[in-house]
C-alpha cells in the first residue's frame, strides 16, 4: 500500500466543495481511498460557531465549576454548554468530558475544536460524517471518477493507552469492517472473533502524514489496499447493550 499526501489545499471556508478541490490536486484511480480529516469537512459545512452563541445552563455551571476547582484553572461554562449540546450522551463529566456524539462516536469534548479555527472559537464535528463522506464521493464522480472510497477522521485518544490516534467517523464506498470469523490461521485453527476496523486502520495510516498542529495536511489518498474475497460490515460503534466498557462508565462517580 501506498500513501500520498493532497496537498496545497487552500483554508477551506464555508460551502467550499472539498472534491473538486482534491480532484484538482491529486490522482484518484478505481479503488484508491481518499481520507479527509474532519476539521476540513466541518469548516466547509460552516461548522465553527463562537462561545457567545451559547447560553450556560444550570448544568454547565456545575460541570465548569467542578472541573475548575480539581484542575486549579479556570473553565469557560459556555464551552461545557457546546459540549452538551452536541453530545446524545454525557459520559463522564469530570475530571474531564466524555461524551457521546449525536451520530455515536465517544470522544473527549464531543469532538469540539479549538484548534486551527482562525476566525471562531471552536470548530464542531460534522453533524452527519457519513453523509459528508457519501457527498465528498458523489462530487468526485460527478468529475468521472469512480470507485474511490472516503474516510472522514478525527484524532482521539484510546483507553488504556498514552497517545491519540486517527480513527474514522464517516465512511462511504466501502464496509467499515472486514469479518475474518469462519477463516482459518496457519494452524487450521478457525478464527471465532475478529472482525478487523478497517477505516480505522486507513485512517489511522493516514493520520502518519496529516500529523497534528500546524502540519496542514487533511487529505491522503491509500492506494494499492485491497479489502480482499471476505463478508464486510458497516457496524463500527457498538451498541449500548454489548458495551461493558459504557456500561461501566454510567455507574462510575470521580472521587477527587
Amino acid at each position: 500500500m501506498e500513501l500520498e499526501p493532497v496537498t496545497d489545499l487552500p483554508e477551506l471556508r464555508p460551502g467550499d466543495d472539498i472534491a473538486a478541490l482534491v480532484a484538482d490536486r491529486a490522482t484518484l484511480d478505481p479503488g484508491d481511498v481518499l481520507t479527509v480529516a474532519s476539521t476540513i469537512v466541518s469548516k466547509a459545512e460552516g461548522r465553527t460557531a463562537d462561545l457567545e452563541e451559547y447560553p450556560v445552563s444550570g448544568r454547565a455551571k456545575e460541570i465548569a465549576a467542578r472541573i475548575e476547582e480539581i484542575a486549579g484553572e479556570e473553565k469557560d461554562p459556555r464551552f461545557a454548554q457546546a459540549v452538551l449540546d452536541e453530545s446524545a450522551e454525557l459520559l463522564i463529566d469530570c475530571p474531564f468530558l466524555l461524551a457521546e456524539t449525536r451520530f455515536g462516536h465517544i470522544c473527549p469534548n464531543a469532538g469540539i475544536d479549538r484548534s486551527n479555527v482562525p476566525d471562531h472559537d471552536i470548530l464542531l464535528l460534522p453533524e452527519r460524517p457519513t453523509e459528508s463522506a457519501k457527498r465528498i464521493r458523489a462530487g468526485l464522480q460527478d468529475r468521472g471518477i469512480e470507485d474511490v472510497a472516503v474516510i472522514v477522521t478525527d484524532t482521539c485518544g484510546r483507553p488504556f493507552r498514552h497517545g491519540q490516534r486517527g480513527v474514522a467517523i464517516g465512511w462511504a464506498g466501502m464496509p467499515a469492517s472486514r469479518d475474518w470469523r469462519g477463516e482459518r490461521d496457519r494452524d487450521g485453527h478457525e478464527l471465532g472473533a475478529t472482525v478487523q476496523s478497517v477505516v480505522d486502520e486507513l485512517a489511522a495510516a493516514a493520520n502518519l502524514l496529516t500529523g497534528e498542529g500546524a502540519d496542514g495536511t487533511p487529505a491522503v489518498v491509500a492506494r494499492g489496499w485491497a479489502f480482499g474475497d471476505l463478508d464486510g460490515s458497516d457496524e463500527l460503534f457498538r451498541d449500548v447493550e454489548d458495551d461493558l466498557v459504557r456500561q461501566a462508565l454510567r455507574e462510575w462517580e470521580f472521587e477527587d
